[in-house]
Order: C-alpha cells, then structure tokens, then sequence
C-alpha cells in the first residue's frame, strides 16, 4: 500500500511532468514547423496542450521511476524538409534544448534567491509553501533529466536523430536497421541495469544542475 508520503510526492510531480514534457514536444512540432513540414502543427501537436502530447505508458514510467519517460513522437514527413538529415537535427535537438532552457529559467531563480549548493527541498518546509518549493525543484531536475535521457543516441529518442547527422550515409543506413531494437533496448535500461545506468545518467545531470542552479542533484 502506498505511503501518504509517496502519494503526496507523486501528485506533486505530475504538473512538472506535464509542462516539461509539453514544452518538449511543442519545440518538436515547432521546429518542424519552421522548416517546412506542416505534419504536426496540422495534427493539432503545435500546442502546449498536455493532452495532445501525452504517451500513456511513457507517462507512467516517468511518474513511477521519477527519473525518465516519454510522450508521444511528434510526427515529421521528411519530405517536406529541404535537407533531411539536416533539418531533423534541429527538429530533434529542439526538444531536449527546450528543457535545458526550462531549467535554466528556474535556475535563474535558484542562483537569486537561494543560497549556493543548498538543497531546498530538504529543508523540512512543509505546508503550501514546502509543496510549492518541492514542485519547483521537481520541474528543474525533470527537465534536466529529460535532456539528458532524450539526447541517448538509442532509437526513437532524439539522440538517434542528431546522432546521424554526424554518420556517412553507408553508417546511416545501418545504424537504421538498429532502430526496431532501440525500445527493447530502453526497457533493458531502465528496468533491469537500472541501478548502473541511473548512476550513469546523474553524472551530465548533476553538472548541469549545479551549472544552471547552483544546486546539487537528489
């Protein structure tokens, strides 16, 4: 049986799951937008509209390990795009730039009104104001580890598409034929290595925590 504890944390990640992942896509749909395939503005993904974004299995994995997850891929016809490789580069590195500028509008206010390495959800503060601060802190840290977690170059996280612009299109070609694996592989990550590659992943996401905030990570 879930603690109260354990419950109250949970309803207070939702929102910042929400915005962060939102804001995610929404850079995707944009993006796309801007370089000239219409797909997703089209399909009613051009939005901050949580609904239209949220994949439901990604969003349990997200609440349950409070770590990582996923919403639902923003479509992108290629064959709109002038230069493919190119422009799916920017498309896809949209999303995970969209969350280091989140945390970093946050860590803004860390660095102003905070003292310096200090962690203040620990403080004890409880009430509206301690839920208040623990949600803030929720929605920096998620949108760190939601960059970090998306720039992985294992398919279909956007890591895999920035990852090609940089391969001969012979190495392209086979890293492609990975893709029907890279779900598979995720799972394996999370659930079974979770513990290596959890430790791994708080390594780019407690230097950025400590760069954008001042702060050191959980």
């Amino acid at each position: 049986m879930m603690s109260t504890d354990y419950l109250a944390e949970i309803i207070l990640l939702i929102p910042p799951i929400l915005v962060a992942l939102s804001v995610h896509e929404a850079a995707h749909a944009w993006s796309a937008d801007r370089l000239g395939d219409p797909t997703a503005r089209l399909q009613g993904r051009l939005t901050l509209n949580p609904l239209a974004h949220l994949d439901p299995i990604g969003t349990v994995v997200l609440i349950l390990t409070r770590m990582v997850g996923w919403a639902k891929p923003v479509p992108v016809d290629v064959r709109n795009l002038q230069n493919p490789v190119r422009d799916m580069f920017w498309i896809a590195g949209a999303g995970p730039a969209s969350n280091i500028l989140q945390a970093a509008v946050v860590g803004v206010g860390f660095r102003l009104f905070a003292d310096p390495g200090t962690q203040l959800f620990r403080t004890g503060q409880g009430g509206l104001l301690g839920g208040l601060i623990l949600m803030v802190h929720f929605y920096f840290y998620i949108n760190i580890i939601l960059a970090w977690f998306n720039l992985l170059p294992i398919p279909p996280l956007d890591g895999s598409k920035i990852v090609m612009r940089f391969l001969s299109p012979r190495t392209r070609q086979a890293y492609l034929q990975t893709s029907r694996y890279g779900f598979i592989v995720l799972i394996l990550l999370i659930f079974v290595f979770d513990d290596t590659f959890f430790r791994i992943l708080m390594v780019p996401v407690g230097f950025t925590a400590y760069v954008l905030g001042g702060l050191r990570p959980f």
